[in-house]
C-alpha cells in the first residue's frame, strides 16, 4: 500500500527533475549552457521563461558546382558576353516598347479626346460613366510615364552597348 503511495511522487520528482533547466546564455544568435563558454565570449544570461532551441540540420558536404563564374563581385565579364547580354536587354526592352505604345494607342483611341462611348449600363448611370472615364484617364497618364522609363532604359542600354563597342 505504501509503495502504491511511493510511485505517484517518485513520478513527479523525474518529471520535475527533467523539467528544469539550467542557466542559459545568450551570446549573439547562439546560446549556450556552459558557463566558461559564456564567460569567455561575454555571453549574457537569458531570464524570464524557457528557452527552446532547435538546432538545424547541416547540409551535407556536397561539391558545390559553380553555375555563373563571371556573376561573382569583382569579376569581370567578357566583352563579347557583355556585348550579347546588351543586345539582349535591348531586343527585350525594344518589344516592352512596342507592346506599351499599342496599348497607348488603344487607351487613347477607347478615351476619345474625354468622351468615351457609354456602355450598357452607364447610359442610365452617369456615375458609373464618369469612373470609367477617370479610370481610362490615369491608365493613359501610368502607360505614358512606362513608355518614358522604357525609352530611358533604352538610351542607358544604348549609350552602355555604344561604350563597350568603343573599347
Amino acid at each position: 500500500m505504501k509503495i502504491l503511495i511511493l510511485i505517484p511522487f517518485a513520478a513527479v520528482w523525474m518529471v520535475t527533475g527533467a523539467v528544469a533547466q539550467e542557466r542559459i546564455y545568450r551570446c549573439g544568435n547562439e546560446y549556450t549552457n556552459t558557463v566558461s563558454e559564456a564567460q569567455a565570449k561575454n555571453c549574457k544570461l537569458v531570464s524570464g521563461g524557457n528557452v527552446t532551441v532547435v538546432q538545424a540540420h547541416k547540409p551535407s558536404a556536397a561539391p558545390a558546382t559553380r553555375v555563373a563564374t563571371a556573376t561573382q563581385p569583382g569579376q569581370r565579364v567578357d566583352a563579347g558576353e557583355q556585348r550579347a547580354k546588351d543586345s539582349d536587354a535591348k531586343v527585350i526592352l525594344e518589344s516592352e516598347l512596342k507592346k506599351a505604345e499599342a496599348r497607348q494607342a488603344e487607351l487613347l483611341k477607347e478615351y476619345n479626346n474625354g468622351e468615351p462611348e457609354k456602355l450598357g449600363p452607364e447610359t442610365r448611370n452617369n456615375q458609373k460613366y464618369l469612373e470609367r472615364v477617370a479610370e481610362l484617364k490615369a491608365s493613359i497618364s501610368r502607360n505614358e510615364s512606362d513608355i518614358a522609363g522604357i525609352r530611358r532604359e533604352l538610351g542607358r542600354v544604348s549609350a552602355a552597348s555604344a561604350s563597350s563597342a568603343a573599347k
